[in-house]
């Protein structure tokens, strides 16, 4: 990335669903390794403005641009292939495999032998290196040979980070990482969030206004589809705008 290029733009986003604006002309740009949390109300328009992002869902109107690339019109598997990695509000995990298989299969995918059918995934020594390194780093060894399906879902909702970072990204976009999680099980994920690699730029749609303002550098509110405010963690907390959109729901 090139000396002062930006991780991600978004360029006067519009999403149109028939007659519905679920984003109207949102431009968001964001600083290499900066923490930020999009906010807003059901119904603002943030997990729509990450499908965009992805390439989930095209725009109506608008661009996005990674790393000085316009990749509005290229598949998600092009975006990621740049660096840019998700994890949904509801988890993708294969319930019926261990989570070792799990990683492997992210792993795997960013690599020449997504296309090797004929021997298993185990007979290849810088693959199951790098699985043993994933599970080792982020704590998960102990379990690696537990099915996803028997995990706690706070559990899962961390091995859905390891499977994101397992594709080296540069970008990470987290929706909701912290959704459906009880007080102990969201400590746990917002601690492993803290300690991701700091050069990252990361992205996080967040419902708990507590962990947004503890995770975030910056902060971006969304309602109605458009940008209504951005700024610090302290600006966002003291705006009257913010306060009024929700209705004093521990803003201060």
């Amino acid at each position: 990335m090139g000396a002062g290029m930006k991780p991600l733009l978004v360029e006067s986003v519009t999403k149109n669903f028939g007659g519905f604006n679920a984003l109207n002309g949102v431009t968001l740009d964001f600083e290499p390794g900066e923490r930020r949390a999009i906010i807003g109300p059901n119904g603002a328009g943030k997990t729509t403005l990450f499908n965009v992002i992805t390439g989930v869902l095209p725009p109506s109107a608008g661009r996005v641009v990674l790393f000085g690339r316009d990749v509005t019109r290229l598949p998600m598997h092009r975006r990621s292939a740049l660096g840019l990695a998700r994890t949904f509000q509801i988890n993708t995990l294969f319930p019926k495999l261990t989570i070792t298989e799990n990683v492997a299969l992210a792993v795997q995918a960013q690599t020449r032998l997504r296309y090797v059918c004929y021997r298993p995934w185990r007979a290849y020594r810088a693959l199951t290196e790098r699985c043993d390194a994933l599970l080792t780093a982020w704590g998960l060894w102990d379990l690696r040979d537990a099915r996803v399906s028997e995990l706690s879902y706070g559990d899962q909702r961390q091995v859905e980070i390891v499977l994101a970072m397992a594709t080296q990204p540069k970008v990470l976009l987290l929706d909701e990482p912290t959704a459906g999680l009880s007080t102990a099980e969201t400590a746990v994920v917002t601690a492993l969030i803290k300690q991701l690699d700091p050069s990252i730029t990361i992205v996080l749609i967040e419902h708990d206004m507590d962990v947004a303002l503890h995770l975030a550098e910056r902060i971006t509110v969304l309602h109605y589809g458009e940008k209504v405010a951005e700024g610090s963690p302290e600006e966002i907390k003291t705006n009257p705008l913010v306060a009024e959109i929700y209705l004093g729901a521990g803003l201060t």
